[in-house]
């Protein structure tokens, strides 16, 4: 049997101070595992990748659990890398031939662009952990996928079972339902193997879940849907203000601004509404959050806000996410602007559900968010990215931002309540509790 507090291995490689859409749900998940009694160690990287690379939010490093043991092993994302005293010879010039000599670099060990070379290092530091502090369950949560191998290496040298937490998916492609690996593929063939040993796997939404069921028939009882969820203490739940007055109204947008976002289309709809509906006439709209992937905005979506000015759409920068209440406080009505795809979800949709504000879904009415917010009192979802359906649900969802008294503004947290992101992870680290304290380490092992 094991002991009385089971030692939880998390693995990610978007933990604070991450500024990543990812880094909330690892925030949460390991967070969760501590208060439910675990001992906790999360494996992630040093900030400086963070900061060198992808940008930060420091706010966030606050809210890990003070329980919780972080260890950060060092990693150089080299296609990223902008500093041309770093750039070899080769680089500087001929980038072509080294982008096709590092990509072969990335994937010798595990095939993934980019990470798949920080495999020998984290799995290295897992089962060094594991001697300091024998690990009775491995949480690995992708992307990258490369996560997985730590977990995988435990499995190997010590029976240690784990959990594959998805955000997306590996072989799928969530924005066309394609496949993003040929079957018998190196990805394909790991990610086979990893999901027949899994004691779990995770997914944020059914739709995902189901592709992969059809995939693997054999484990389906072990996938599960762990929706993203909102956090508590980190959204302004409770938002009860009632009916806007005769103020102008703000539209507000909180994430990032990926180049899948109808960015464009949402501004086309925001045109024609202004210039339909003078109730919109003096309206704004404010775009937080980043502008691709990196610290530096993607010149192609600033210009977009940019040649937007004079339609009263302004850009207002990244928000920490311990400044989003006083960001979703400023706004009157919800854009929810998302990327195609049935797959495709998003954990903003739940963020924005707590906020009891109005919704206007700027996105096609196939994406695995309207299934979320179906039923949710203050959802104006456009029948399609034509300017004229988006301009339809903004003037919708500008009435009833004058009209929606304070019953309405309950229903829609009563509404809300079932996606917090306790609700979504309880069941799951109930489940595993009881099924680690009661696996033998050698019948973990394949």
């Amino acid at each position: 049997m094991r002991a009385q507090r089971p030692h939880l291995l998390y693995v990610a490689w978007g933990y604070p101070p991450c500024r990543g859409g990812g880094v909330y749900r690892a925030l949460a998940t390991a967070n969760a595992f501590a208060a439910d009694g675990w001992d906790v160690t999360v494996l992630t990287v040093t900030r400086d990748v963070f900061e060198n690379y992808t940008g930060t939010d420091d706010s966030l490093e606050q809210h890990i659990d003070p329980r919780i043991e972080v260890v950060r092993i060092p990693y150089r994302l080299a296609a990223h890398e902008t500093d041309l005293r770093h750039y070899s010879r080769t680089r500087a010039t001929m980038p072509g031939l080294w982008a096709l000599l590092q990509k072969r670099r990335d994937t010798r060990s595990f095939p993934e662009a980019n990470y798949g070379s920080w495999r020998p290092q984290l799995e290295r530091a897992a089962l060094d952990i594991h001697r300091r502090h024998p690990v009775d369950l491995t949480v690995a949560t992708a992307n990258p996928h490369v996560a997985f191998s730590a977990a995988w290496a435990l499995l190997k040298k010590s029976g240690v079972p784990y959990v594959m937490d998805y955000r997306d998916a590996w072989l799928l492609d969530v924005f066309d339902g394609g496949r993003l690996h040929a079957p018998g593929s190196r990805a394909a063939r790991w990610e086979a193997k990893l999901v027949h040993h899994a004691l779990e796997v995770w997914f944020v939404n059914e739709p995902i879940r189901d592709w992969h069921r059809a995939l693997y028939p054999g484990q389906a009882n072990l996938m599960h849907v762990v929706a993203n969820g909102y956090d508590e203490l980190l959204v302004p739940q409770g938002t009860e203000r009632g009916a806007v007055a005769s103020r102008p109204l703000v539209f507000g947008y909180v994430g990032t601004v990926s180049p899948k976002v109808p960015l464009q289309e949402f501004v086309d709809g925001w045109r024609l509404a202004r210039k339909r509906d003078p109730e919109l006439q003096d309206a704004r709209t404010v775009i937080r959050g980043y502008l691709g992937y990196f610290l530096t905005p993607r010149p192609d979506i600033l210009a977009v806000i940019e040649q937007s000015v004079a339609n009263h759409v302004t850009y207002g920068g990244p928000v920490a996410k311990t400044e989003v209440q006083e960001a979703y406080a400023g706004f009157d009505v919800l854009l929810l602007m998302l990327g195609a795809g049935r797959y495709v979800t998003s954990g903003k949709v739940f963020e924005y559900l707590a906020t009891a504000l109005p919704i206007v879904s700027v996105h096609e009415p196939t994406n695995a968010a309207s299934d979320v917010l179906q039923g949710y009192p203050l959802w104006f979802p456009a029948r399609s990215l034509a300017p004229e359906d988006v301009a339809t649900a903004l003037q919708d969802a500008a009435r009833a931002a004058r009209a929606a008294d304070a019953d309405v503004r309950r229903a829609c947290l009563e509404f809300a309540e079932q996606y917090s992101r306790e609700r979504q992870l309880s069941p799951r680290i109930t489940a595993l509790g009881r099924a680690v304290r009661s696996l033998p380490l050698e019948d973990a092992r394949p």
